[in-house]
């Protein structure tokens, strides 16, 4: 089982900036994929970015300029630095990795995640 435990929400003026981190501990032996999902009441997930373990992203066209993703293998945990926040950024942000475990099989899995509120 692997557990990830985001961390760095809170509320925030527009324009604002924060970093959320997601540190995953638990069976893991390679952690392929961490990304970060947002979600609002009434909404499907939507992915915010995502990093491959070999350092390349893929961001959402909503945050390409302003959120900015990235990872330390060494320490299992990945980062989401969001600049310039706006009002439709309010969310709840997940965090989501691919972990290849012990035992060499793939699994999928989720943060509880933390709430982002962009508000004046």
């Amino acid at each position: 089982q692997v557990q990830l435990v985001e961390a760095g929400g809170g509320l925030v003026q527009p324009g604002g900036s924060l970093r959320l981190s997601c540190a995953a501990s638990g069976s893991i032996s390679v952690i392929n994929v961490m990304g970060w999902y947002r979600q609002t009441p009434g909404k499907e997930r939507e992915l915010v970015a995502r990093i491959i373990s070999d350092g390349s992203t893929n961001n959402a066209d909503s945050v390409k300029g302003r959120f900015t993703i990235s990872r330390d293998n060494a320490k299992n945990m990945v980062y989401l630095q969001i600049n310039s926040l706006k009002s439709e950024d309010t969310a709840r942000y997940f965090c989501n990795a691919y972990v290849t475990n012990n035992s060499g099989r793939e699994f999928q899995y989720w943060g509880q995640g933390t709430q982002v509120t962009v508000s004046s």
